[in-house]
């Protein structure tokens, strides 16, 4: 397995997906069934090529990730050629910038001195999908990038 498996309410969500994955395997319903009983490893070999399946189209198309603790941002643009990133580092320790009130502090304060910004690019390694799913697995999660584009637009 290249990326990790789904979990239940992805498959769930994926259901119709799922099917037509199957139909794609030449396996129907009936099948199916007979497989998850008699052939327990068949299934999870198709619930694995399934999930990497998913991981690549998903890490294929995204654009933007986002990994936000509570006195750091990591903001990521993933282009066709490199990895952008944005960084900011808020040195105020009484704010949490996962809290509606630290991020309502930091929209105020991001010019101030208790702020500080990076920047960096890093070239893909290998296999592009797995240094974004590394990424992911890390904490990031996928956005549509208005904060990225937003410091972007202020720090040009």
């Amino acid at each position: 397995m290249k990326y990790k498996r789904l979990t239940k309410e992805q498959f769930e969500e994926l259901h119709q997906e799922f099917i037509n994955f199957l139909a794609t395997q030449s396996i129907t319903a009936d099948e199916w069934e007979m497989l998850k009983k008699e052939k327990p490893e068949v299934v999870e070999q198709e619930l694995d090529v399934f999930s990497d399946l998913i991981w690549e189209g998903v890490l294929s198309n995204v654009r933007y990730l986002e990994n936000i603790s509570e006195r750091h941002m990591h903001l990521f643009e993933l282009t066709d050629k490199e990895m952008k990133l944005l960084s900011i580092k808020v040195m105020n320790p009484e704010i949490d910038l996962r809290t509606e009130e630290g991020f309502a502090w930091f929209k105020r304060n991001f010019q101030s001195d208790f702020v500080e910004y990076l920047t960096a690019s890093k070239a893909y390694g290998i296999d592009k999908n797995k240094d974004k799913f590394a990424l992911i697995e890390q904490g990031a999660v996928i956005t549509k990038g208005e904060l990225y584009q937003w410091f972007d637009e202020i720090m040009n």
